[in-house]
This record gives C-alpha cells, sequence and structure tokens, in this order.
C-alpha cells in the first residue's frame, strides 16, 4: 500500500469512528422504530415468501403483525391486504394459488383466503371464538383448526328470586377443574378444545372430535385428505396425567378415532409424510425430571415400527416438517445458538444453518421460526446481537438475507457491542457460557458497573441475540452479564437435569464464577456489581444477595420466594411435585423450603428492589409481597414495585419493557461509584 494510500486509509478509519461517537445509543423510544420478521411460509414453487412484518404501536402500546410477500424474482417486499387488522398463521394451498390466514380485531378472529394472482381476499368464516392450529387440506379445499366449545359452570343450590330492581352481588364463580387459570388468561372458562373442517370457501363447519378432552395441533392432513392427526390425552383421569399424551388418528368423515400412540410421556407434533407412509412425531419417556430431552420419532402410518431418528443428537427438537418422503427437517437450540437440520430415514443428521430467531426482542431468548419446500428451499427468521430477526433464504449451503427493514435506523445508532465469554465452574470444572454487552463507544481504560442479568425458565436459554433490555442498560453506561448457567437448555439433558431437586444450587456458583472471570480479566470491579433477573430469574437474584453481600443493589422481578406457597398458588401449581423436588410440599415442606429464598432473607442486605405484575398468575404477587414484607421488617432498604394490569409477562407491552429498565436503572443510581 503506498504512502498515500495509506495515508487516506487511515483518515477515512478515523472518521468512522469519529462519525459513530457522535451517533446516538439505543435509547427508550426507539423501540418503535422497528420491524422485525415473524412466520415465514415459503410459497411451494420457491418463488414467494409470506410472512408477518411485526411492529411496536406507540399508539396502542401494543406489538401487531401484518401480512407481508417477498417475491424472490422480483426483489419486492409488498403487503398482502389492506387490512389494519392483526394478521397471523398464513398457509399455502399445495398448489401455491391461495394463502388462508387468521385476521384479529376488537371484534374477534376469522379465517380468511387471499386469491394468489387475482388481488383479493374474503372472510370464510363465522366463528364464536378464535381459531388456532390452521391446516389447510392437500386438495385445497378444506381448512382445519382448533376452537374452544364451551361448558356449563357447576352451580349449588338455587337461589330465591330476587325483587324486581334489586341490586344483588354478582353470582359466585365456582370451579371443580385442576386447570382453572393461565397466566396471560385469567380465569379459563369451562369447556373444551375440538377440531373443526370448514370449505376453505365458506360454507358450514364441522367438529370432527368430541367429549370432555382437549385436543390440539398442529393439525396434519393425510395426503388422501381422509385423516387427520391430532394430538390429546382422552385417557381416564387425564388432567392429572398432564406431561402424558398420545397422537390420535381421526377420520374425518366418520369421526372414529384411533390412538397410534401409548408412551408414558408427551407424544405430539405428529405430522403425515407426503406419500403417508410415515408419520413423524415428538416423544420422550417421562422419568419426572427437571429436563428431559424431546426425541424425533417415526412410525409406520399404522402405527407400528416405532423408532427414534435423534438418537445420537442430545439436544431437545423442535418443529419438525417433512421435506420430501425421505428427509424430515427440524429446529434444536445449540449453545445458545438455534440450528436447522435434516435427518433422514436411516437417523443421519445434517446440521444446515444456525441463528435462527430475533422474534423475542425483550430479552436474547430463543425464537424464530422456519418452512421449507420439497426442494429444499428454506425461509427463516435470521437472528444477530445487533439485529431483530429478518427474513433470509436458504437452500444447498447459500443463504442470503432478503430483509433489513431497520438498515437506515441502525446506520444512525451506536449499539454496545456483544461478546461471548466461556469459562469453567469453581465447583466441577463444568464448562461454562455467557455473553457481555459493553455500553456503546466503550473505552477499555475507564472503570464501567456490572449489570448481572439472569434468564428465566429456569431451563431456557440465552444467546448472542438482539435484545432491547440489553441494549438500553448498556446506553446508560453499564457492562451487561447474562449467563447460562446449569440447569439452561441447549446443553444437553445432563446440563440441563443438573437442577433436580437442587434449585437453586451450583447454579449460583456458575453466575458468581462469571463475575469472578470478569473481574479478573479488569472487565468488572468489585465494588460496582448490580443484579437482576425476572421469573426463575428474580428467584436468582434474590438467592444471590442472600448468599453474598457483593452486590451494591438488586432489582428482584417477579420472583418465586417460597416454593411452598408459589407451588400451591401459581396457575400451574399441579406440575411441581417430583419434577422439581420430592413429593408434595406437605409431604416435604423441608426439602422445599430450603431451596426458598424466603429461608434466608435474614441474611439480606442489599438495597433490593421488588417488581411483579399485578395480574401475575405464574409467580403471583403474594411472592414478591413475602420478599418486601420480609425485608421491610428487617429494616433493609426496600421497596415494591406493581405493575398494573400485568401478568407475568411484564413487559409485553412496550410501556412496560421501557418502564421496567427504567425503575431498574434508577433504583440503581445511587449505588453507583464517583
Amino acid at each position: 500500500m503506498t504512502y498515500m494510500k495509506t495515508k487516506l486509509f487511515v483518515f477515512f478509519l478515523f472518521a468512522i469512528v469519529a462519525l459513530q461517537a457522535q451517533q446516538p445509543s439505543f435509547d427508550y423510544l426507539d423501540m418503535f422504530d422497528l420491524s422485525y420478521v415473524q412466520d415465514p411460509q415459503v410459497s411451494p414453487d420457491g418463488e414467494k415468501v409470506v410472512y408477518r412484518k411485526m411492529n411496536f404501536d406507540i399508539m396502542k402500546d401494543r406489538t401487531v403483525g401484518n401480512l407481508w410477500v417477498y417475491d424472490i424474482k422480483a426483489s419486492e417486499h409488498y403487503k398482502l391486504t389492506s387490512n389494519s387488522s392483526n394478521e397471523y398463521s398464513a398457509h399455502w394451498t399445495k398448489k401455491g394459488d391461495k394463502i388462508v390466514f387468521v385476521s384479529s380485531t376488537d371484534e374477534g378472529s376469522e379465517i380468511f383466503v387471499y386469491w394468489w394472482g387475482e388481488d383479493k381476499f374474503a372472510r370464510v368464516s363465522q366463528l364464536e371464538k378464535s381459531p388456532g392450529s390452521l391446516s389447510v387440506s392437500p386438495d385445497g379445499k378444506y381448512v382445519a383448526y382448533t376452537m374452544k366449545v364451551d361448558a356449563a359452570s357447576p352451580s349449588f343450590g338455587k337461589m330465591p328470586k330476587k325483587p324486581k330492581g334489586a341490586k344483588w352481588a354478582a353470582a359466585p364463580r365456582v370451579t371443580d377443574r385442576l386447570k382453572h387459570e393461565a397466566d396471560g388468561r385469567g380465569y379459563i372458562t369451562p369447556g373444551f378444545t375440538h377440531v373443526f373442517v370448514s370449505p376453505i370457501l365458506g360454507g358450514e363447519s364441522r367438529q370432527i372430535t368430541s367429549g370432555n378432552y382437549d385436543f390440539r395441533g398442529p393439525l396434519s392432513w393425510s395426503p388422501d385428505g381422509k385423516n387427520m392427526l391430532v394430538n390429546s390425552n382422552i385417557k381416564e383421569d387425564a388432567a392429572y396425567d398432564f406431561r402424558n399424551s398420545e397422537v390420535y388418528k381421526v377420520t374425518i368423515e366418520t369421526k372414529d378415532i384411533v390412538a397410534m400412540t401409548d408412551n408414558q410421556g408427551p407424544d405430539r407434533n405428529a405430522i403425515f409424510s407426503p406419500d403417508g407412509k410415515y408419520i413423524a412425531y415428538l416423544s420422550y419417556e417421562d422419568k419426572s425430571e427437571a429436563y428431559q430431552v424431546t426425541k424425533l420419532w417415526i412410525m409406520n402410518a399404522d402405527g407400528s415400527n416405532k423408532r427414534v431418528l435423534t438418537q445420537s443428537l442430545d439436544r431437545t427438537v423442535k418443529s419438525p416438517v417433512w421435506q420430501n418422503n425421505k428427509l424430515i427437517s427440524f429446529s434444536y437450540d445449540d449453545k445458545g445458538d438455534s440450528k436447522v437440520a435434516t435427518v433422514d430415514l436411516n437417523a443421519k443428521i445434517q446440521p444446515l444453518f444456525g441463528r435462527v430467531g430475533g422474534t423475542t426482542l425483550g430479552r436474547p431468548y430463543a425464537s424464530g421460526s422456519f418452512s421449507v419446500n420439497s426442494n429444499g428451499l428454506y425461509a427463516y427468521t435470521l437472528v444477530s446481537a445487533d439485529r431483530p430477526s429478518r427474513l433470509a433464504v436458504y437452500k444447498k449451503g447459500k443463504q442470503e438475507v432478503y430483509s433489513d427493514f431497520n438498515e437506515d435506523f441502525f446506520a444512525h445508532r451506536t449499539l454496545g457491542k456483544v461478546e461471548e465469554i466461556n469459562y469453567a465452574s469453581s465447583v466441577d470444572s463444568l464448562a461454562l457460557q455467557g455473553w457481555v454487552v459493553y455500553p456503546p463507544n466503550y473505552d477499555s481504560a475507564k472503570k464501567y458497573p456490572l449489570l448481572v442479568e439472569n434468564h428465566g425458565g429456569p431451563i431456557l436459554n440465552y444467546g448472542a441475540r438482539f435484545s432491547i433490555e440489553m441494549q438500553l442498560y448498556a446506553a446508560q453506561g453499564y457492562i451487561v452479564f447474562y449467563p447460562n448457567a446449569r440447569g439452561s437448555n441447549s446443553y444437553g439433558e445432563e446440563f440441563g437435569n443438573k437442577l433436580y431437586r437442587n434449585y437453586p444450587g451450583e447454579d449460583y456458583d456458575d453466575v458468581m464464577d462469571g463475575v469472578d472471570y470478569l473481574i479478573q480479566n479488569n472487565i468488572a470491579h468489585e465494588d460496582q456489581l448490580f443484579v437482576t433477573g425476572g421469573s426463575a430469574g428474580g428467584l436468582m437474584s434474590a438467592w444471590m444477595v442472600g448468599k453474598s453481600d457483593r452486590f451494591e443493589a438488586a432489582v428482584v422481578v417477579k420472583p418465586v420466594v417460597n416454593w411452598i406457597s408459589k407451588t400451591l398458588v401459581a396457575d400451574n401449581y399441579y406440575g411441581y411435585a417430583n419434577s422439581r423436588y420430592e413429593g408434595q410440599p406437605w409431604e416435604n415442606p423441608m426439602h422445599y423450603w430450603k431451596f426458598s429464598p424466603i429461608s434466608i432473607v435474614d441474611q439480606i442486605n442489599t438495597p433490593t428492589m421488588v417488581m411483579v405484575g399485578m395480574n401475575d398468575l405464574r409467580t403471583p404477587p403474594s411472592e414478591a409481597k413475602q420478599l418486601y414484607h420480609a425485608l421491610k421488617l428487617r429494616k433493609v432498604e426496600t421497596v415494591l414495585v406493581e405493575i398494573p394490569e400485568a401478568s407475568h409477562g411484564i413487559a409485553s407491552r412496550p410501556s412496560n419493557l421501557i418502564r421496567k429498565v427504567v425503575t431498574t436503572l434508577a433504583w440503581f443510581e445511587p449505588y453507583l461509584s464517583e
């Protein structure tokens, strides 16, 4: 390189650095400028992809999505319909001449059909409830879906007739069901989910399943259109056998139903092969443990010759789909990265590509999806640490990105750099993984506070995925550390199951080892440590300040603090015995108690904010109040923040995501060093 070229190169390098330094960091209202791709569905001919284009609506304070199409040959994106409603669940007919989808408004959800090439669409249903699990018949004439059918509530006694005009108290709500509420939904009215079939051009729908059982999707038609695979548990006392389910084949004309599996565990996601010879499905044998890897199975169409195809893969298989008669595509999480692979009928697995995700923008959890046509062309949501999901296509080792709706926006923002770190456990030398987000324009010569952000689950995983919350923390001058401690999934069954009857346990040491690693490498500093996390991350944050006084302040979000009360009050109260701890709380109370942060509350001296959604049914407000009340009685600096109308997903509304971050940082601010 000549002297002049070198000089110009250095000049431009400094110009770029100077420009980046002038650009603003990611700010609170910036999330409303973001768009991202969800649920891409490639057309049968591989020439088009229909997908949801997602945005945050600043006026309605919610996430909304409309259907868009990318024409690969024309290199054009365009909105599918003129609807302003929320559109989702798009499916191509086998010929590719129609798209079936659901459109939702405040008045309800209905099924619509779009005629490709004719630029017209029409509503083809008139439903009492929202449809789910749409599936189009092979001949394109029918659409199957699931929908709830109401049942009567129990009642006791007969009230006398009230006088005309009297204003008596409302009737009581009477419940006799094991599962009667769900976080985010509230009280579940009595009834059961059943499968319906309707003509795709409109007409009378037929209910093809019945009984006091829930039938779930995804729904899979046989190639001849005569049968359908569904998922349910129609055994006696099914509600108490809640982890068990079977694959059933329903004959559409006669409504006859036959069990295709009988495994003690969840058999689900069954799909016919294109030629109808085989059925692929997901399953594991339930051992009532904390984490069990789901395998991909296959059987003959008559239910015989069941065998595992992914025995060699120590990862949970998700979203199986037949690419052709001999090849099945599926996704799986591997060390914080969501990947896609194929497996043939001889159990030969071929990994294809990774970085699937980017549709959960709050925190860097696994998300996203893919679709594939018979020629092996994949459409999927591509994620990176500095971008939410984009539309990408993969075929024969070649990847192309077909959307970056945020390119101009990010060209004028400086994000925090995300870096993976790897370290070893001080307990047993277990290999551990985490990520560090540096403040924008990070200067290694400066001293920054460290914010530890613990993920929920606990059997979930973080990864190098774009995160609004992490970027907002970093933009306010924090180095953010988010680890995958033992118990996280995507590292195999043994790693995920280390929390079995031992939670929280050495996962605490895993997080602290990560903090020590950052201190030893002069990234973090002992006198500037902060911690937060939600749900299981809230439990861990409370546990950490109970075990250590090293943190300046903590924000414990929607925590579990008392396993005895949480287990018997939460919406999923029936699911903990023996899979998390041994026996029920009244059978083994001290085992539940010793893993409850409230049992070590006398050791908490760290200033601690406690935050919870007021409608949270998963980690109810009573859990947060127990911690707040105990800290208040001990005169530890504390405050209780209750978010109105928020369920367990506190940050599901954009304004609450912002409020969560603003409130957390405001609590930390007085404890920052000069």
